[in-house]
C-alpha cells in the first residue's frame, strides 16, 4: 500500500544537481496524488522554466517514485503555475543557502 507520506520520504532522495538541496527541501512538489495504492502522480515545479535541468530532476523524480514498493505507474508533471518562489524553500533549504 503507497501512501502520500512513502512518496514524500522519497523525493527528500531527489536532489537539484546543481546545489544539491532535495525538491522537498526547495519547495518544488506541489501536489501528490496515489492513485489505487500503486499509480503515482506527482506535479513538480522548478525555480525557473527556463532551467537547464529540468528533465534531469523530473527523470530522477520519476525514478525514484518508482522503485517504492507497490508503485506500477510513476508520472511526474512539470507545472509552472503557481510560479515558485524563494518563500516555498523549507527552512533547512534557507539555511544550508545561507539565508538564514
Amino acid at each position: 500500500m503507497v501512501t502520500k507520506e512513502d512518496v514524500i520520504e522519497v523525493l527528500k532522495s531527489v536532489m537539484d544537481p546543481e546545489i544539491g538541496i532535495s525538491v522537498i527541501d526547495l519547495g518544488l512538489i506541489y501536489d501528490v496524488n496515489v492513485v489505487d495504492e500503486k499509480k503515482v502522480f506527482v506535479n513538480m515545479t522548478l525555480t525557473t522554466p527556463g532551467c537547464p535541468m529540468a528533465q534531469v530532476i523530473a527523470k530522477d523524480a520519476e525514478r525514484a517514485l518508482s522503485i517504492i514498493e507497490g508503485v506500477e505507474v510513476a508520472q511526474v508533471n512539470l507545472v509552472w503555475d503557481p510560479p515558485w518562489t524563494p518563500d516555498m524553500m523549507s527552512d533547512d533549504a534557507k539555511k544550508m543557502l545561507g539565508w538564514m
